[in-house]
């Protein structure tokens, strides 16, 4: 039984599940979302249920510019680069597929596969007639508005595992791959190599940066020279929910002082990631502001 039948019936038994107690079809996510937590408490749904299933209510709200890898942070390999210097970034970087790119950054002409090199690893004559062109892939280009749902569909119908992002202009504006998509549905899926394992706080742009709700707001106050109330909350998450008066969704903004929080990622329990931007009387005092 493949994994697109089981998801239709499952989505028809909680469907006729939904019916039942409610007496009618839902009419809102909200409304579903609420019956199921009702469903949680009366111990007939076990919570990582709830959560996957909250999940995949929350993504079809987030687009691909939400969860990105921006164009900054990418490590790509250029269409001249050597293969002894290719197999070097593959070495150190530890990842299997990455972008190729052309005279800039924003010009990504395919992809390269690890897999694809197996051929010419330890033979020296074939050091000699290596040609990336010969093994690159043909990349998938999406729009920074797309939605999560239907960017998951397009993975699974092109069998690709990474897309690019592309702004209005058609120029690469960053990544992202299908473990991000499914990251939104299931939780974390934590690596060696994900930005949280060495810090919490990862810078996107000037002005923009992604967070663990966990950081704690004496630190986040630290960094980003600010004075948010450290008293009453000890992490930014327990800040953010408390301004907004309710637990969030993703896709839930808030402002708060000179800041601008957006929720990425959230559960039936908690908030997990945020979106940071910073406003502008922020902008003009941290325009060299590092992480």
């Amino acid at each position: 039984m493949n994994n697109s039948y089981r998801l239709r019936n499952s989505w028809q038994y909680w469907k006729r599940v939904l019916i039942k107690i409610l007496g009618g079809e839902p009419n809102t996510k909200e409304q579903i979302v609420e019956v199921l937590r009702a469903t949680k408490q009366r111990g007939i749904m076990e919570l990582d249920a709830l959560t996957m299933i909250e999940g995949v209510l929350q993504v079809s709200e987030l687009q691909a510019r939400d969860i990105m890898i921006p164009r900054a942070n990418i490590i790509a390999i250029h269409r001249n680069d050597s293969l002894e210097k290719i197999l070097e970034i593959m070495r150190t970087s530890a990842h299997s597929r990455f972008p190729v790119i052309g005279d800039d950054r924003s010009e990504v002409i395919g992809l390269l596969i690890a897999k694809d090199l197996v051929a010419f690893i330890g033979r020296d004559h074939e050091y000699r007639r290596f040609n990336i062109r010969d093994i690159l892939r043909s990349a998938l280009f999406v729009p920074e508005s797309k939605r999560l749902n239907v960017l998951l569909k397009d993975f699974r119908s092109s069998h690709n595992h990474m897309a690019i992002v592309v702004d209005e202009y058609g120029n690469a504006a960053g990544l992202v791959t299908i473990e991000d998509v499914l990251e939104q549905i299931v939780g974390d899926i934590e690596d060696e190599h994900d930005f949280y394992e060495t810090t919490p706080i990862f810078k996107r742009s000037q002005y923009d940066y992604t967070l663990k709700s966990h950081v704690p707001i004496q630190e986040f106050n630290q960094l980003f020279h600010s004075n948010l109330p450290e008293n009453e909350f000890d992490t930014i998450g327990g800040l953010v929910v408390n301004a907004i008066g309710h637990l969030p969704k993703a896709g839930e903004c808030i402002d708060i002082e000179s800041f601008r929080f957006k929720i990425l990622r959230a559960d039936s329990r908690k908030v997990h990631l945020l979106n940071l931007r910073l406003l502008p009387t922020i902008n003009k005092n941290n325009n060299e502001q590092t992480i």
